[in-house]
């Protein structure tokens, strides 16, 4: 049941980062959501335990962190997929 929970709170953490980065212009991309809300949990711990000052303790964070790491996830694969479009094309 918790990692049920978990993929649901990553599916709508994703969901709301992406339509603050502006991605979801042609709908929300799922499995970016979820990718980016489970991920975006332990870069924002991450984040956050830097500026504690407790060094690079990977760690699941809160509401907070979660959103700002998904934010952050969501943005760089953003640039990361636009790069490689660029390069193709």
């Amino acid at each position: 049941m918790l990692i049920i929970g978990i993929i649901l709170f990553g599916l709508l953490v994703g969901a709301v980062a992406q339509l603050i980065v502006g991605k979801s212009k042609s709908g929300i991309d799922w499995g970016l959501a979820c990718a980016a809300g489970v991920g975006g949990s332990f870069v924002g711990g991450l984040v956050i335990s830097l500026f504690a000052g407790d060094g690079l303790a990977l760690r699941p964070s809160g509401i907070i962190g979660s959103l700002a790491g998904a934010i952050i996830v969501t943005a760089v694969w953003s640039w990361w997929k636009s790069r490689d479009v660029a390069e193709v094309g």
